[in-house]
């Protein structure tokens, strides 16, 4: 399936860009995102027309992201905690969504889907460093501190 893309998309190209992809991934997740658009000839000529347009929106988007990096960076660790064991297991497990509240709580928007956890959620108490992404160019790594509960 081809498909031009109406902003950069992390391992696929940027915008304007013109690629081939499985059916399932454009037809359920680029075109309905608004990430990409079929490339017909009426599509990528309405894109050309409006390049201007799309391309000032990916650097505000950009730029956003960026001032947000910069909260990030001079944000505190966050406090999460949970319900633990005396040697420091946790009854459960800290996911994405409750590093996005405490977050959000703490003052700073983060949405779940942003919190990026490669080792699975946390397990144990202790001080975790837990990458958030935030644009396709823009990443940052947060400190977060689970404690037991009292």
């Amino acid at each position: 399936m081809q498909l031009i893309l109406l902003q950069k998309v992390k391992n696929l190209g940027n915008l304007g860009d013109k690629v081939n992809v499985k059916p399932g991934y454009g037809r359920n997740y680029l075109v309905p995102q608004g990430k990409a658009a079929p490339a017909t000839e009426a599509n990528l000529a309405e894109f050309e027309k409006r390049r201007a347009e799309y391309e000032a929106k990916a650097n505000q988007q950009l730029a956003g992201a960026e001032a947000r990096k910069a909260q990030f960076d001079g944000a505190e660790p966050v406090t999460i905690k949970a319900n633990a064991s005396t040697e420091g297991k946790l009854f459960g497990s800290v996911g994405p969504r409750d590093i996005a509240d405490a977050f959000t709580a703490a003052g700073i928007a983060l949405d779940k889907s942003e919190v990026v956890q490669g080792d699975g959620p946390i397990r144990h108490i202790g001080e975790f460093d837990v990458r958030v992404h935030l644009h396709a160019d823009v990443q940052t790594t947060v400190k977060v501190v689970v404690v037991p509960e009292a």
